[in-house]
């Protein structure tokens, strides 16, 4: 089955937390804080593997989560970190944040890796937090929570000719009879439903990747006929053969419908429609096909190289495949437009912390002190002072006076509430 979207949620794994221990040794008098720090959660990784062709994985698994690293032990021995999640997916897979739409990675090269979920980092333990004033702590960070996000995956095949034209035009038959693909075939509009792909082996030894794309219609820029759905296959193809019925079955004008599809490539995007193109006059093999091949030949023989084929018998299938070979030859690869201007965008610093209002209660947001506060131990007291004072040193006493807050109401960070105290 061929499945080319998912919707799935990734989350690094938590830190581990640190260790509150103190050295007890014989003859070692005031030893003092000895835990050790806990270890780091694993990363979700995917990564682009060219040995997969569909996101057929992510239609029965949608929850990937990392494990979390090891606690920190006493003798200041730290936890061990967690090993990364690495999940694989085909080249060719375009990464979004499902919440936002902002993206996230466009795998475009076999191996290529990103990181959509790190994990968090480990608790300090108390040996972090002595002082002169406290030669002794007894606290110590809890592990850092992992990103967690929805992820919206999309796949959009890298072939480097794709085969475009209307419904039972005979493309499926043409890749059947130059690649080792074996698509559904049958005498009925949309008998391919979903892209093929197969390797076209050359006998100079020579090879490139064709894909058969469902058919379009009229208005497929727009959705029409699922076109949208298989427009998209075609985006990243360095060359495309045009199969036309040149024989005209079931009422059709090849002529027209060269016409009619280009168009429909221009409306959903011009730089597709500015492709390379050469042009098939499929099903010559049928009498009606000749005279249709001279109207081809006086309206697109100047612009357009045209290869009178039969898909069915085989015939003139060797020019075809010869010639496609040497035009991939001179033809650059194709750079995902978001490659292209992936190194232009700019990367703004966030503010340390946010204070809103609502329903009487202050929310005070911001990744830094959201983290400050999932690492606090808040039944350990000298966690929450030290919690207390990094409140301080942000400035987020100031600001909530500034905001009007009063004796008694409550201040919500994340999950944890508290009542506002002078």
């Amino acid at each position: 089955m061929f499945f080319d979207k998912a919707r799935i949620f990734v989350k690094g794994g938590d830190g581990g937390n640190g260790c509150v221990a103190m050295r007890r040794e014989k003859y070692v008098p005031e030893g003092g804080p000895w835990g050790g720090d806990g270890g780091r959660g694993g990363d979700i990784v995917f990564q682009a593997d060219e040995g997969l062709r569909t996101l057929v994985d992510f239609r029965y698994k949608r929850h990937y989560k990392a494990q979390r690293g090891k606690h920190g032990e006493g003798k200041n021995r730290y936890g061990l970190s967690a090993d990364d999640l690495v999940v694989r997916l085909p080249v060719g897979t375009v990464i979004r944040d499902d919440d936002t739409g902002e993206l996230i990675a466009d795998l475009v090269r076999n191996g290529q890796q990103v990181v959509v979920a790190r994990g968090g980092r480990g608790g300090r333990g108390n040996a972090h937090f002595a002082t002169p004033n406290n030669k002794a702590p007894k606290l110590a960070e809890k592990g850092e929570p992992g990103e967690e996000r929805w992820l919206s995956l999309e796949l959009k095949l890298l072939a480097d000719v794709g085969l475009v034209g209307f419904p039972n035009a005979g493309k499926s038959t043409l890749i059947s009879q130059v690649s080792a693909a074996k698509p559904k075939i049958a005498n009925y509009p949309f008998t391919t439903v979903t892209p093929n792909l197969g390797v076209v082996r050359v006998d100079d030894g020579r090879s490139f990747v064709m894909a058969d794309i469902p058919g379009l219609i009229k208005g497929a820029h727009a959705g029409a006929g699922l076109g949208h759905e298989f427009l998209r296959h075609v985006e990243r193809t360095r060359l495309l053969i045009h199969v036309l019925d040149t024989a005209g079955s079931e009422g059709r004008d090849p002529v027209e419908d060269f016409k009619v599809t280009n168009r429909e490539l221009i409306l959903y995007n011009p730089v597709i429609g500015s492709r390379p193109q050469v042009i098939v006059a499929n099903k010559m093999d049928l009498p009606e096909a000749a005279e249709n091949l001279t109207r081809l030949k006086e309206a697109y023989g100047n612009d357009y190289e045209i290869f009178p084929i039969s898909a069915a018998t085989g015939s003139g299938l060797g020019p075809l495949i010869y010639k496609v070979a040497a035009l991939l030859e001179d033809l650059p690869g194709i750079t995902p437009p978001e490659e292209e201007t992936a190194e232009h965008v700019v990367h703004r610093a966030e503010p340390r912390f946010s204070i809103s209002r609502e329903e009487g209660i202050f929310l005070v947001g911001g990744k830094e002190i959201k983290r400050h506060v999932a690492m606090t131990d808040l039944e350990n007291d000298e966690a929450v002072e030290r919690l207390q004072w990094i409140f301080k040193r942000m400035g987020i006493d100031d600001a909530l006076k500034e905001a009007g807050i009063k004796e008694g109401d409550t201040v919500k960070i994340g999950d944890f509430e508290f009542e506002y105290v002078e």
